[in-house]
């Protein structure tokens, strides 16, 4: 770690009372990007964050930001260039939704507090970015927990900073407004040159915002790169210790655990139609198998956690008679086949599936 990063950490160490929680930390990012931290619940995320920005003091090591050490800079720069939206719940008496919004100017304001034009200005541009202005005379204690985590965003981005620092900031938010929130968090590094750390609970959304990814497991830093080097095959299983159920790092597709025992269903999906089948017969305690699916297929991720066997083929393969052979075997042990498929789906391969539903049609139960 070193000139090349805006942000980074040397041979940090954090924990409290003098006991390390996790050690060695050497992550770092460009002015610009977006550094998410993963792992388990309670493998330090928080503590890192919290020792990044000193409200914790760091065991060991240094932070730095623009070359500069934190710990040299002064509390009244740090406050300009560093903002922070963590996950406490802050409890304002009688202040609207704007007055918290414009505390975020009082590194700027002087010691009497006293908000300039340019103050206001920069207040109402933060709270139009994350879409708060429609609340901005509500009481901060009446409104809704989503609301609240956008106006302390709002709060943050009125202090200007080149550092925002947020932790788990989505935890109370529904889809439609986590993905708004990431989506300003990702426009604002972009336009603006903001670099952000946060964590997020969200395996999914931090592949897809993230531009360098930290994995804390244990005491220390697993491993840090970019989304393509961190979601490989097997590797989020390892880290989070999976145990029940399963995780495709391709998809970002999470699933219960396959039902175990002699199959009973056989389903002939495809083209994303058999996934919900597939999960159905899981909450269902049935074990089932499925196939043909070309491992390029919208089925063949959910097919290969929750189905006892997929009789797969290689993408862009043409299907061989081994696996029509071993399709037909698999259905006549099966109670039962399901067919997914409508006849517009079936593509260039149709003539071999067709194989199959008219084999499954004359010999078993079928639906």
């Amino acid at each position: 770690m070193g000139e090349e990063f805006y942000f980074y950490t040397k041979t940090l160490s954090v924990g409290y009372h003098g006991v390390p929680l996790v050690e060695n930390i050497e992550i770092g990012l460009k002015k610009g990007q977006i550094l998410t931290l993963i792992g388990p619940n309670g493998a330090g995320k928080t503590t890192i964050l919290q020792s990044i920005i000193r409200q914790l003091e760091p065991l060991k090591g240094a932070v730095f930001l623009d070359g500069k050490e934190l710990g040299r800079i002064s509390a009244g720069e740090l406050a300009r260039r560093i903002s922070v939206v963590f996950t406490e719940r802050i409890r304002p008496e009688m202040m609207s939704c704007r007055q918290v919004v414009e505390t975020g100017r009082y590194p700027y304001t002087g010691r009497f507090g006293i908000l300039s034009d340019r103050d206001h200005r920069v207040v109402r541009e933060s709270m139009e970015l994350v879409k708060v202005s429609e609340i901005a005379e509500e009481a901060f204690e009446k409104i809704s927990d989503g609301q609240r985590q956008r106006v302390m965003l709002a709060r943050a981005l009125s202090q200007e900073p080149e550092l925002i620092v947020l932790d788990e900031p989505t935890s109370f938010l529904d889809i439609r407004h986590k993905l708004e929130f990431l989506s300003v968090l990702q426009r604002l590094s972009r336009e603006k040159g903001l670099s952000v750390v946060l964590s997020l609970h969200e395996l999914d959304l931090a592949e897809r915002i993230s531009d360098r990814i930290a994995c804390i497991r244990g005491d220390r830093i697993d491993r840090t790169g970019t989304p393509e080097e961190i979601f490989t095959p097997g590797y989020i299983r390892e880290l989070y210790g999976i145990v029940a159920g399963d995780y495709d790092e391709r998809t970002g597709t999470a699933e219960l655990p396959k039902q175990e025992g002699a199959p009973q269903v056989f389903v002939i999906g495809g083209n994303g139609t058999g996934t919900p089948v597939y999960r159905r017969l899981q909450r269902q305690g049935i074990p089932f198998t499925t196939g043909i699916l070309w491992e390029n297929d919208l089925d063949y991720p959910a097919a290969r956690l929750l189905a006892a066997e997929v009789v797969g083929e290689r993408a862009f393969c043409r299907v061989r008679t081994e696996a029509i052979r071993r399709a037909k075997e698999l259905m006549k042990g099966c109670r039962e086949v399901i067919c997914t498929l409508k006849a517009e789906t079936g593509g260039d391969f149709y003539p071999e599936l067709l194989e199959l539903i008219e084999y499954a049609r004359a010999n078993c139960v079928f639906h």
